[in-house]
């Protein structure tokens, strides 16, 4: 059958890249809840027009996407769900000064690798799937979010509850260089620290006063030593703030700090240790605030399994599928962490997600849909074994 698919979209390149080029050029910024319901709402078209039984879920930032599709077959208990999202990084007119083009069998335009190429990716597999009557075994799902770049704020309620029955998710996030799939991504976790201290005249009476600033630059210096590359831990402090003028001393500063881990352990001893952090001046205080965003995505044996199905379907479609890790997290941390196997990164090789050069490479469309329609019509039973 793998053969046979690849053949089937082979032979239909040009229309899954006119498909992907259509929502490249429907833009969708984060945030932007025209145009973020606009693509969910054509979105929603191509899928009742297969049957589907779609639902959108309006929310002040735009509308999330659940569709659900049977075949008509009677199936296995657990679904099995397609993840990803439909918002972007870039402002709307960014088509204005990149527009899509195509040059050395490359695909370029904003958000066309992260992730407008894996959303057709996923409709373009359901409508095989109904056109050739293929027989998934287990029901299909789609969710597609407009705030997945924002945080997942309005988002990941939803996404847990959807996942919650599921036997696997199959998120179509870009794919690591070369192609490979993501079994592993890191958690993460935000921080806001905050020093205050007593402000006072620089020149007149300094040793009245309690510098702010200085007691968060203590506290930056105990938040690096938190850092193990080693270990997949990283804590960085991105952004500071603080003082009104050069002859004050500072009453209050801030950081804003990212910290990433690759296990839930790990999140939650550094998130202790974080937020167990003392002021080191006297008559300094600190105030934390944030934690743990994201869990990870750990590389489970069940993920592992789904991987394994995934590398020998690509194998019958001539390609050698691998895996790797990503500091980046996705929607699909959410649903590995409520025990659910999930296999990230499934979507079209490329490069340059966030970048002027975001990019797909054209010929790997075809034998990418290939494996996902595979993927959905192939028993999970083999799958995991």
């Amino acid at each position: 059958m793998s053969a046979a698919l690849l053949r089937y979209f082979s032979a239909r390149q040009e229309n899954l890249l006119a498909g992907v080029r259509a929502l490249v050029e429907q833009e969708s910024p984060t945030g932007n809840a025209a145009a973020t319901t606009t693509i969910i709402a054509k979105l929603k078209t191509r899928l009742d027009a297969i049957g589907a039984a779609t639902k959108l879920h309006e929310t002040e930032g735009g509308a999330h996407l659940v569709s659900r599709m049977t075949f008509g077959q009677s199936l296995h208990d657990g679904a099995v769900l397609l993840l990803g999202h439909v918002d972007t990084v870039w402002p709307l007119a960014t088509l204005t000064r990149s527009p899509f083009r195509v040059a050395n069998g490359c695909a370029f335009g904003p958000g066309i690798f992260d992730m407008k190429s894996g959303v057709e990716l996923m409709v373009a597999a359901l409508e095989a799937i109904h056109e050739l009557d293929l027989q998934p075994w287990r029901e299909i799902r789609i969710l597609l979010s407009c705030d997945e770049e924002s945080g997942s704020t309005t988002s990941r309620d939803l996404i847990v509850s959807e996942a919650s029955d599921c036997a696997a998710v199959f998120v179509l996030e870009p794919s690591l260089p070369g192609g490979k799939v993501k079994t592993a991504r890191k958690g993460i976790a935000n921080y806001e620290v905050i020093a205050r201290g007593i402000s006072a005249h620089a020149g007149l009476d300094p040793d009245k006063g309690v510098s702010a600033i200085t007691e968060l630059a203590r506290q930056i210096l105990a938040l690096n030593a938190l850092n193990d590359t080693n270990q997949g831990i990283s804590v960085n402090v991105g952004v500071i703030s603080g003082g009104t003028l050069s002859n004050v001393v500072a009453a209050e500063a801030r950081a804003e700090v990212d910290v990433r881990f690759r296990t839930m352990v790990q999140g939650e001893d550094i998130s202790r240790r974080i937020e167990s952090m003392q002021p080191v001046q006297t008559g300094a205080q600190i105030e934390i605030r944030g934690g743990i965003n994201r869990p990870p995505l750990e590389r489970t044996p069940a993920v592992v399994a789904l991987f394994n199905r995934a590398r020998s379907i690509a194998s019958h479609l001539g390609f050698d599928l691998g895996e790797g890790s990503s500091g980046g997290a996705s929607d699909g941390n959410f649903t590995a962490a409520q025990g659910i196997p999930t296999l990230d990164g499934l979507g079209v090789e490329g490069d340059g997600a966030h970048a002027a050069n975001e990019h797909i490479v054209v010929a790997d469309l075809p034998r990418r849909a290939a494996l996902i329609t595979a993927l959905l019509t192939t028993p999970l039973t083999e799958a995991q074994t």
